[in-house]
């Protein structure tokens, strides 16, 4: 029987290749995330213009 090293005998696949899928799952994700974050600062600009707005028109 073969001698076999600790080493060897638990090793796993970490450097798995990046298929074109996955190059293309990654670029959407990350152009998704990026259009996200601008839709979620420009509610909030515009969440916060409204209620200076309204906190004006109560006023008067």
């Amino acid at each position: 029987m073969a001698n076999l090293a600790k080493t060897t005998v638990f090793t796993s696949d970490t450097s798995r290749k990046e298929t074109p899928l996955d190059k293309t799952t990654r670029i959407v994700r990350r152009i998704t995330e990026d259009e996200a974050e601008v839709r979620h600062q420009k509610t909030d600009r515009l969440r916060q213009a409204r209620f200076e707005s309204e906190a004006d028109t109560s006023d008067t």
